[in-house]
């Protein structure tokens, strides 16, 4: 922990120690998410803000993963709305849901209130799907998506969108996904495709919704169900996995974080590969938020300094998670040591990550894509 970040909580502590333990008060953490994103509350980061805030408890509650998990989150804010106070200080909730719930007046703005509100300049921090929810957040992580290969089966590494489609056709059989079913690295590499090839990324990415946008992606899709003459179908993100482990494919969209933990886990070939072909694929943060009216809004601004300082984003975010940091990776690299740096950021630099990291459109333009892709190359 830095001295800057002790000295934040020294007068926190300093407070609770000296007017005993009347004043214990409770941070109420509620997070949408896979599981492992609780333990990180409950195990990790929870136990840190408690020690250096005695008298504090974290009392984490998680709601599930997906849209879902953090629609339940929104429900439960907006169920508040009349009250001069809401029994919940920091949520955690995918970009989705977290853009509603600043169109709704559901958060508040805190980001120029903490002292890592600067350590963040990527586009995710200022827009989520189309919403302006600058100020209002500060990423988590970052969970991208890439392209796995083995370099023993892939000898002329692609480094485009172009490049893979020649590949696949050269070697049938040998690229593999999952289409949109079972599993997003499928669907992240379907949008990799329509940013590609089916018009302006940005106008999808920014907005607005134009209905007469998906009339263009006709050709897009055509190739696209070319494309898939030539593949592999995998049963789901663990599929592809377990198919580039045994051999099967030679190449395929997964999750960087799930990558680097199968692979840490010995469940992968540690000879695997990562790149980022251009014009670049999607990922999406998890937002660190605070409602509205939260009772306790000064303690969750510092829970969320905490969680967001280079030392913590290195340990917890990086090394125990895989995840992409949510704050600027340059802002890490001296927290982290060399062989953890190397494994992140070798095959795919924070240079090619800055360039290539897209995150998905937005819902209209989502929504979209997939009942295409079921109308153009799955029929």
């Amino acid at each position: 922990m830095s001295v800057r970040i002790a000295k934040l909580f020294a007068p926190v502590a300093i407070a609770l120690v000296t007017t005993g333990a009347a004043q214990a008060e409770t941070l109420y953490v509620a997070t949408g998410g896979s599981q492992n994103m609780v333990d990180y509350v409950t195990d990790y980061l929870g136990p840190m803000f408690e020690e250096q805030n005695p008298g504090w408890t974290v009392n984490t509650v998680g709601t599930g993963p997906g849209d879902a998990g953090s629609q339940a989150i929104l429900e439960k804010l907006d169920a508040q709305k009349g009250r001069d106070s809401w029994d919940t200080d920091v949520i955690v909730t995918n970009q989705l849901k977290t853009a509603e719930m600043v169109e709704s007046g559901l958060l508040q703005q805190y980001r120029d209130q903490i002292g890592t509100g600067d350590l963040v300049t990527s586009a995710s921090a200022r827009m989520a799907l189309g919403t302006d929810v600058d100020g209002y957040v500060m990423p988590m992580f970052s969970s991208q998506t890439a392209i796995a290969y083995n370099p023993d089966l892939v000898e002329d590494v692609p480094a485009s969108l172009d490049d893979i489609k020649a590949w696949a056709a050269a070697h049938p059989g040998g690229f593999g996904y999952n289409g949109i079913k079972n599993g997003m690295s499928g669907v992240a590499f379907t949008t990799a495709w329509i940013y590609a090839y089916g018009g302006d990324a940005q106008d999808m990415i920014d907005g607005p919704y134009e209905e007469t946008a998906k009339e263009g992606w006709d050709q897009a899709f055509a190739d696209l169900k070319a494309f898939n003459q030539n593949v592999t179908f995998t049963p789901g993100n663990a599929g592809t996995l377990d198919m580039l482990n045994r051999g099967e494919i030679a190449m395929g969209p997964v999750w960087v974080d799930m990558f680097y933990t199968w692979q840490a886990d010995g469940r992968l070939n540690p000879n695997l590969k990562l790149l980022l072909p251009e014009p670049g694929m999607p990922g999406q943060p998890y937002y660190y938020a605070i409602p509205a009216k939260a009772a306790h809004a000064e303690a969750a601004m510092k829970f969320i300094e905490l969680a967001t300082s280079p030392e913590v984003q290195a340990e917890g975010i990086v090394k125990k998670f895989n995840w992409y940091p949510g704050i600027d990776a340059q802002h890490i690299e001296s927290a982290l040591d060399e062989e953890t740096w190397n494994k992140l950021f070798t095959d795919v630099s924070p240079a090619n990550l800055a360039a290539n990291a897209k995150p998905f459109p937005l819902g209209a333009y989502f929504s979209d894509m997939l009942e295409q892709y079921e109308t153009n190359v799955t029929n």
